[in-house]
Formats: structure tokens, sequence, C-alpha cells
């Protein structure tokens, strides 16, 4: 059981990250290729770092 609630926060927080970040670049018409790899990088980093909740299931 706690193991779901970990991998439901994980993916809770990578969802987080990227509405936020897709909020900001909806209101421009140009995104640097630096902000969508920070964007890859710190979703990326979250569901690395909880790996073993995520490949136990």
């Amino acid at each position: 059981m706690t193991e779901t609630h970990e991998l439901d926060t994980t993916i809770a927080e990578a969802l987080s990250i990227i509405d936020g970040a897709l909020g900001e670049m909806l209101n421009r018409e140009l995104v640097s290729t630096s902000e969508v790899a920070d964007l890859l990088l710190d979703v990326r980093t979250i569901l690395k770092h909880d790996a073993p909740v995520l490949t136990s299931n």
C-alpha cells in the first residue's frame, strides 16, 4: 500500500511540473530548446529518484 502511495505522489509531482511549465509556455510563441530540455530533465529526475517504487510493481 505504501508503494502505491509513493507512486501516486511521484506521478502527481511529475504532472505538477509538466502542468506548470506548459502553463508558462502556452503564453509564448517561442520556447527555447534549453527550456524544454530543463522540463524533461526535471521530470526524469523525479521519476528516476523513485525508480525502485516504479519498477517493483
